[in-house]
């Protein structure tokens, strides 16, 4: 038994749905490794109910996990906006939102996250970067001042299986955009900051 199955084992079972998401996902999707899954998945729910957010914004939804997952502890009155720019997602995702009790809580858009971030009307208690690793910076300096004070901005796959601490290989423009959104974050005074290595490292960050 590995420490992961040992973790999975001794915390909240993954609810029936996600894991049939998860299921078809890796049957009939590219990169079905970007679910959340099971413990990260937990993971996100627990932080929602901590926070007690009422409104989030997701950026990059894939196939719809962590959109539910973040729906499931928001309870009734909260939004999840979540965005994706691959249409092709759209109808296996809004088919497992709409077989979700909790799926009536999501906004889900699909286009440029740049661009349609500015078109929503809200103020944000909690943001999830995870999208084109590219734009994380971006990203973060999009959302930074519509996330309330004291809201949470969490962003993943900081780790970026272990690259962070390889040497960058040319043209790897991903690994790049994680080591400078890292380095950026690392000194950015307007937030505090820690990261969790949890699956490919959540990185949380708290609005002063």
């Amino acid at each position: 038994m590995t420490i992961d199955q040992y973790i999975e084992n001794h915390i909240d079972a993954e609810p029936e749905l996600l894991s049939k998401l998860d299921r078809e996902a890796h049957v009939k999707l590219l990169r079905p490794r970007m679910n959340s899954g099971h413990l990260q998945g937990r993971t996100l729910k627990m932080l929602t109910r901590m926070i007690r957010p009422a409104r989030i914004l997701e950026i990059g939804t894939f196939a719809g996990y962590s959109a539910l997952c973040f729906a499931e502890g928001i309870g009734d009155e909260g939004i999840v906006h979540t965005i994706d720019i691959d249409d092709e997602l759209e109808t296996f995702a809004r088919k497992y939102f709409e077989l979700s009790p909790y799926g009536k809580r999501i906004h889900y858009h699909i286009g440029d996250a740049l661009e349609i971030i500015p078109t929503i009307d809200e103020t944000f208690d909690l943001v999830f970067i995870d999208a084109d690793k590219r734009s994380y910076i971006d990203y973060y300096e999009m959302v930074l001042p519509r996330v309330k004070q004291g809201g949470v901005i969490i962003a993943d796959n900081t780790l970026w299986d272990g690259k962070v601490v390889e040497p960058l290989i040319p043209n790897d423009h991903q690994t790049e955009g994680i080591l400078n959104f890292n380095r950026f974050i690392a000194t950015d005074d307007r937030v505090e900051k820690v990261i969790l290595p949890v699956r490919d490292g959540l990185t949380i960050l708290w609005k002063k």
